[in-house]
C-alpha cells in the first residue's frame, strides 16, 4: 500500500506538457502540383516536373502548328478574319475530357469546379472578353503578314510583359531580364523598318501596315493577360483549377466570338468558303479548321499552365523562344522571305532568350529567394484550404 508521500504527483496544467501538434494533411499529393519546391529546399517534385514539360509541349506544339494553320487557311483562300477569330476559341469543349475524365475513372478524388469561387468565375469571364480581342487582333495581323515577320513582331509583347508584371505582380527587374527584353525590342524595330517591303502577294503596303500595328496590339493585349494571369492564379490551389479557369475562359471568348460572327454573316461566309472559294475543296476546308480548333486550344492551354507553373514573365520568354522556330517554319513550309533583316532579328531573339536562361540558372544557384517565397505562399494557401 502506497503512503501518502510515495504517491505520485499531479502535475499542474503549468507543467504539463503541451499536446502534439497535428498531423500535417495527409492527401496534399493529391492537389500540389503547382509546388516546385517546398521552403526549406529548391528540388522540384516529380509531379511538378512532368507538368511544366507537358505545358511547354503543348506551348511547343501548339504554337508552331497554329501559326502555320492559320497562315495555311488564308493562303488558300480563306478570306474571313471572324472565321479566323472564332477558331482560336471554340475548341474549349475539349477541356472538358481533362476536368471530368480524372474524376469519372478515380484517378483523382477531386470533385470537377470544387473550390470554384464566383470570383473566380467573374474574373475568368473578364479575361475571356480580353481574349476575344487578342484574338481578333491576331487574325488581322495574320491575314496580311507573313508567318515569320507576324511571329518576330508578337516578340514585342515582352516588353509590355516585364513592365506589366512589374506593376501588377512586383516582378523584379534585373540585367539577364531586362537585356532579355531590349534585345528582343530591338529584333522587332529592325524588322518593321528594314523588311516593310516584304509584303505577301496583294497586300498593300497600306494593308502591310494595318497587319503590323494589329499584331503589335495583340501582343500588348497578351501581355496584359500574362501577368493578370499569374495574380489570379494566386487564389488558386492546383493545376485542376487552371484548366476549369481556361475552359470558363475559352467559353466567354467563344460566346462573343459566336454573336459577332452571326450579326457580321462569318457562318454564311464560312459554308461559302467551303463550297466554292477555297482552293482545295470543302473536305480539305473542314479539317484545315479543325486543325485551327485543336492548335489553338493546345497553345493557349500550354500557355496558361506555363504562367502557372513558373511566372507570367518565364512564359513570356518561352513563348518568344518559339518564335525563332515559327519563323524558320513559315520559310520551309511557305518559302517565306529569310532576308538578312530577318536573320539578324532571329539571331537577337535567340540571344535574348539564352540571357534570361543563363539569368534564372545564376539566379537558382543564389538559392532562388523570389522562388522560395513563392512556395512558401503556395504551402500556406494548401494550408488555409484544408
Amino acid at each position: 500500500m502506497m503512503t501518502p508521500s510515495s504517491q505520485p504527483k499531479k502535475m499542474s496544467p503549468v507543467h504539463q506538457a503541451p499536446p502534439p501538434p497535428p498531423p500535417p494533411p495527409t492527401n496534399t499529393d493529391e492537389i500540389m502540383p503547382i509546388i516546385s519546391s517546398s521552403p526549406s529546399s529548391q528540388k522540384p517534385t516529380k509531379r511538378y516536373m512532368v507538368l511544366l514539360v507537358l505545358n511547354y509541349m503543348l506551348l511547343f506544339v501548339g504554337s508552331l502548328a497554329s501559326s502555320l494553320l492559320a497562315k495555311f487557311y488564308f493562303i488558300h483562300n480563306g478570306s474571313s478574319r471572324w472565321v479566323s477569330t472564332w477558331v482560336q476559341c471554340a475548341g474549349f469543349p475539349i477541356l472538358i475530357i481533362p476536368i471530368v475524365l480524372p474524376y469519372m475513372f478515380e484517378l483523382s478524388p477531386r470533385k470537377p469546379f470544387k473550390k470554384f469561387t464566383k470570383r473566380l468565375i467573374l474574373l475568368s469571364m473578364i479575361i475571356g472578353v480580353l481574349f476575344f480581342l487578342n484574338n481578333f487582333l491576331i487574325s488581322w495581323g495574320t491575314s496580311y503578314l507573313p508567318v515569320s515577320t507576324s511571329s518576330l513582331l508578337l516578340s514585342s509583347q515582352l516588353v509590355f510583359t516585364l513592365i506589366l508584371s512589374c506593376l501588377i505582380v512586383k516582378q523584379k527587374i534585373t540585367f539577364n531580364n531586362l537585356n532579355c527584353v531590349i534585345l528582343l525590342t530591338i529584333s522587332s524595330v529592325l524588322l518593321a523598318l528594314i523588311s516593310s517591303h516584304d509584303h505577301p502577294e496583294g497586300v498593300t503596303k497600306r494593308m502591310y501596315f494595318i497587319g503590323y500595328f494589329c499584331t503589335i496590339g495583340a501582343g500588348l493585349l497578351f501581355s496584359l493577360y500574362l501577368p493578370l494571369m499569374e495574380k489570379i492564379y494566386r487564389e488558386v490551389y492546383c493545376y485542376e483549377m487552371v484548366v476549369e479557369m481556361q475552359f470558363v475562359m475559352e467559353f466567354t471568348t467563344t460566346v462573343i466570338a459566336t454573336i459577332a460572327m452571326a450579326a457580321a454573316g462569318g457562318f454564311k461566309e464560312m459554308k461559302r468558303e467551303s463550297m466554292v472559294e477555297y482552293d482545295l475543296g470543302h473536305n480539305m476546308y473542314w479539317l484545315t479548321v479543325m486543325g485551327n480548333i485543336i492548335s489553338w486550344q493546345v497553345c493557349f492551354m500550354g500557355t496558361a499552365g506555363m504562367v502557372f507553373l513558373t511566372t507570367s514573365l518565364t512564359g513570356g520568354v518561352c513563348m518568344t523562344a518559339l518564335l525563332a522556330l515559327n519563323v524558320i517554319g513559315g520559310v520551309l513550309v511557305y518559302g517565306d522571305n529569310f532576308s538578312g533583316p530577318k536573320a539578324v532579328s532571329t539571331v537577337i531573339c535567340a540571344w535574348g532568350f539564352c540571357s534570361y536562361v543563363y539569368g534564372l540558372y545564376v539566379n537558382r544557384e543564389k538559392g532562388g529567394t523570389d522562388e522560395k517565397n513563392r512556395a512558401k505562399e503556395m504551402t500556406q494557401i494548401l494550408i488555409d484550404e484544408h
